[in-house]
């Protein structure tokens, strides 16, 4: 396992890390939960990844059970929740300074541990002044109840103002963002994100390395009985594979997918491997339903001394969207 730092804090994180979105609960109990854990643990990994919206609450409870059962020490793992979505109520959602402190005593509750490693503003809160939110995740910081805080899927200018605003009051800016960051999504990390990455220190937690699992190339033939996309929940991502877009993206895959067995490699390794070459991916975050699933995924590491300039040169033919270079001031 390789370890990279957190944008510019000094938290390293294994490159590879493993996260519980649609998979438990919806696909994995507790016993498996143990269980890939443990393997990934094993393999080095030490950031897992959660949210209080995940399962209605019931994956951070599943996560708190394993680790409970694992026994890990506390010093030798990093562990996440994300707050915005944690009821219907107008107190249980968004980014308000009730909710952020209620949503993160709540995480701590189901996971079952004295504090975060990394908080996470879900969304951005249009109803919410940001300044009331970096004034709250700093008061759970001097609380001792989070070492880190960020966002996820926020623009550039909404984590600039973030960062503006603690400079401005002597309080805690956030240190990393976790954007979607695939073969097909690439906008908004490799572009809008590109001078937060010198100016303001920031680190990323990517999720969707496999775009839904089409990555992986198991949507070739059509939707398996037994993927997040036949799930009735996730109708909206078996959507999105069926519209033109979506079928192109799976053409491509197929391209990406022949080119990965030329190296020996599989879709999905590829796909993974070439989130890291990016230096401004912090960690790749892993999802998986069962163990063979995940030593795949993990064995991304293995082919990255074969993703030289010529072999990225094919791929960036295959998908035929790199974004424009990003433009400096």
């Amino acid at each position: 396992m390789d370890y990279r730092r957190l944008g510019s804090s000094g938290l390293k994180l294994s490159a590879l890390s493993f996260g519980s979105w649609v998979t438990f609960k919806n696909q994995v109990d507790d016993a498996a939960a143990v269980e890939l854990m443990k393997l990934a643990y094993d393999a080095g990994v030490n950031f897992f990844d959660n949210a209080e919206v995940y399962a209605d609450g019931d994956s951070e409870r599943i996560m708190g059970r394993a680790l409970k059962t694992l026994g890990w020490g506390r010093d030798t793992y990093t562990l996440s929740s994300k707050v915005f979505w944690g009821g219907k109520l107008p107190t249980q959602r968004g980014l308000s300074r009730k909710h952020v402190r209620d949503a993160c005593d709540a995480a701590l509750r189901r996971l079952q541990v004295d504090y975060l490693d990394l908080y996470f503003c879900h969304r951005p809160d249009l109803d919410t002044p940001i300044e009331e939110t970096v004034r709250a995740m700093h008061e759970l910081v001097l609380a001792g109840k989070v070492l880190y805080w960020g966002t996820s899927e926020w623009s550039a200018d909404q984590i600039a103002q973030a960062h503006g605003i603690a400079r401005a009051g002597g309080l805690t800016p956030p240190t990393m963002e976790q954007p979607q960051y695939n073969l097909f999504v690439r906008e908004k990390v490799e572009r809008e994100f590109a001078q937060l990455y010198s100016t303001l220190g920031l680190g990323t937690t990517i999720w969707s390395p496999l775009a839904s699992g089409i990555l992986s190339g198991k949507y070739e033939h059509g939707v398996p009985k037994d993927s997040r996309m036949a799930l009735p929940e996730y109708r909206w991502l078996r959507d999105e594979l069926e519209n033109a877009e979506g079928r192109e993206r799976v053409r491509k895959a197929g391209e990406l997918g022949k080119l990965a067995r030329e190296l020996g490699a599989t879709t999905a390794q590829l796909a993974i491997g070439w989130c890291l070459l990016n230096p401004n991916v912090s960690t790749v975050i892993l999802g998986a339903t069962n163990a063979a699933q995940l030593r795949e995924n993990l064995g991304a590491l293995r082919i990255l001394p074969e993703l030289r300039q010529g072999v990225v040169e094919r791929i960036e033919s295959i998908v035929a969207n790199k974004p424009a270079a990003p433009q400096r001031y």
